[in-house]
């Protein structure tokens, strides 16, 4: 909803002022499709000389990010409290058991009671894997930390990728507009002898490329980045809770202090209250048994 009102606000605001000053809407109009194709098609050019098919994909997919917000509501993060504190209490009393649920988690009945963390294969891997490694006494807390932290480093690195692509088409943008006014300036010393109302025109259509370009960069382009990039660090959150909970796990604290561990590392808007928690924790025993 904001990524919408933003747009509207940017292009009421710029094009607005500009009708206001008495600026005459035409000429923008008339030259805008010409300088779309040479800015928007070099920009769309240079996106994809400098991404693969994937990234150029997940680039596209991920300005839905823009609109939407991040993937993980606050009833996410406490279901994921409720599955994390379930697995740990059956990893304490019967690792046996456990074994069934990590190994196929799409066929596990306590994954199956939450369908938004089954259907994120990064969440059920960085779960799975950290209790497999346990279960194989790989359970050094600080040599399993120091790894997830390896392997979520890396897992944002991927994640940012889109905003990193935006932003250079966005820094790119500026100069293809000084480009394609500048082609626009050849075509009108190409018609010197034209008069003056004539040549104003073409002036006029030339500079709207500056005008296009560092309008995309810095109105458009720019903020998307920013907004992309603030999801995946928001979504992050996520897969930071994990990795609390389960090293809190290796420690040998009580399941409800691990969770509790994941509850105050919660990003403050998405946090469940502890009596919530509690009340979840409790239905989800009620279930279990």
């Amino acid at each position: 909803m904001f990524g919408f009102l933003g747009i509207g606000i940017v292009f009421v605001m710029v094009f607005g002022g500009y009708i206001i000053a008495g600026g005459k809407i035409g000429i923008i109009l008339a030259s805008l499709p010409f300088e779309m194709i040479m800015i928007g098609g070099a920009a769309l050019g240079a996106f994809v000389i400098s991404n693969d098919s994937h990234s150029a994909k997940q680039t596209m997919k991920d300005i839905g990010k823009v609109f939407k917000g991040p993937a993980w509501k606050a009833q996410d993060y406490e279901d994921l409290l409720v599955l994390l504190f379930r697995l740990i209490r059956i990893a304490r009393q019967n690792p046996l058991e456990l074994e069934g649920h990590i190994e196929t988690p799409g066929e596990s009945d306590i994954f199956a009671e939450f369908p938004r963390i089954l259907a994120d294969h990064e969440a059920i891997d960085l779960i799975c894997d950290t209790f497999r490694s346990a279960s194989m006494n790989y359970d050094d807390p600080h040599q399993v930390e120091e790894l997830l932290d390896k392997r979520m480093e890396a897992q944002q690195h991927h994640a940012e990728h889109s905003s990193h692509a935006l932003q250079a088409i966005a820094d790119g943008l500026p100069a293809l507009g000084i480009v394609a006014a500048v082609l626009g300036v050849i075509k009108t010393m190409a018609s010197i002898d034209q008069p003056p109302e004539v040549l104003g025109k073409m002036i006029g259509g030339a500079l709207v490329g500056t005008f296009l370009g560092v309008f995309l960069a810095y109105g458009l382009v720019g903020p998307f980045s920013a907004r992309v990039a603030a999801v995946v660090a928001e979504d992050q959150h996520f897969y930071s809770l994990i990795r609390e909970v389960l090293v809190a796990n290796l420690h040998k604290h009580p399941p409800n202090i691990c969770v509790e561990v994941g509850r105050q590392n919660t990003p403050h808007d998405r946090r469940p209250s502890f009596n919530q928690l509690e009340e979840a924790l409790r239905s989800g025993k009620k279930e279990a048994a």
